[in-house]
């Protein structure tokens, strides 16, 4: 049965090269890890790094869950290195986190102007950014997850600054980093060789990989660095599904750490949600992941700030522990 409704042909589409674009981020915002970072303390850093490592001991799940902003602060070696160290073993990203670290990867810089490119239609429409779309093709068709085959494709690249990219990085450590892709949400939808198929197909099996990993959880710890939407709407279906089959078996997942670093004040007691009537209330990452999910054995953490002060932090208050 056909569409009644005409659909955007996207031939129609000029793609300019990258070499034309202008880019908000360059090369020099990416820290090196000996480089001094925005002060942050909090008093309950260093008890979060102690939970990651006993989690590190007892084997149990280590998950990073991260909006695309987190690498576009600057932080990649930070993230790497704690990759390196065994104390993430799972990092999930949104669409933008791929584009981000394969346009660093590749070219040294990323982030262009949305006020200065929607203006012109330019906007995404970058003929080297779209070879994702290709490889995502590709991971679709191997049965691999779209995370899993970019850092593949990057670790076997000759990219000039692919010691940037965080998937090759894991790919390289045999961590897993999931791609969670809202429809229509990335600049790479925009391209004729977006096929959503394999979009779905790809990120639908980072999803299973993902939950995969939650089922490890009891024990464990899970962080979310700055994901609003993503991060909490994807670990409560992930909880959903091994808490499902856990029960079956007769174990628990309950018994475990969140955190959450973001911008945004929660005001009053993080552990308890807000009335409805309150707009804060509407703020995912508090009701999902620092109490609901929580609420039945589960310890929980928020911490206010810049990425590029937070993580860094963090990274400091597990090395004090090593």
């Amino acid at each position: 049965m056909a569409s009644k409704y005409e659909t955007f042909d996207r031939s129609r589409l000029l793609i300019k090269p990258l070499a034309e674009r202008t880019h908000d981020l360059q090369l020099e915002r990416w820290l090196a890890l000996d480089d001094p970072a925005p002060p942050f303390e909090h008093p309950q850093l260093t008890d979060l790094a102690r939970r990651l490592g006993g989690a590190r001991e007892r084997g149990a799940a280590r998950i990073l869950m991260m909006g695309a902003h987190v690498l576009r602060a600057g932080v990649n070696r930070h993230l790497i290195d704690l990759l390196e160290r065994g104390v993430i073993a799972h990092i999930a990203m949104n669409g933008a986190g791929a584009i981000h670290d394969y346009e660093i990867a590749r070219i040294g810089a990323t982030t262009e102007s949305v006020s200065r490119y929607i203006k012109s239609g330019e906007f995404g429409l970058w003929r080297e950014t779209g070879e994702l779309n290709d490889w995502i093709h590709q991971a679709a068709d191997l049965a691999l997850g779209l995370g899993e085959n970019v850092g593949r494709r990057i670790e076997e690249s000759d990219f000039r600054y692919r010691d940037l990219s965080v998937f090759a990085a894991a790919y390289r450590l045999g961590v897993p980093v999931t791609v969670h892709v809202g429809v229509g949400y990335d600049i790479l939808h925009e391209h004729p060789n977006c096929v959503g198929a394999a979009l779905g197909a790809a990120s639908y099996r980072d999803f299973l990989i993902f939950a995969r990993g939650v089922e490890n959880l009891e024990g464990g710890v899970m962080l979310s660095f700055g994901s609003a939407i993503m991060a909490p709407e994807v670990y409560l279906k992930a909880l959903a599904m091994s808490r499902n089959v856990a029960h079956q078996e007769g174990r628990e997942i309950r018994r475990f750490t969140t955190a959450v670093f973001d911008v945004v004040p929660i005001a009053g007691d993080i552990h308890r949600e807000l009335p409805k009537s309150d707009p804060g209330y509407y703020f995912r990452p508090h009701k999902t992941i620092l109490a609901r999910t929580v609420a039945d054995g589960g310890e929980s953490y928020y911490f206010c700030g810049d990425h590029r002060a937070t993580l860094p932090a963090l990274r400091r208050a597990v090395l004090e522990l090593a």
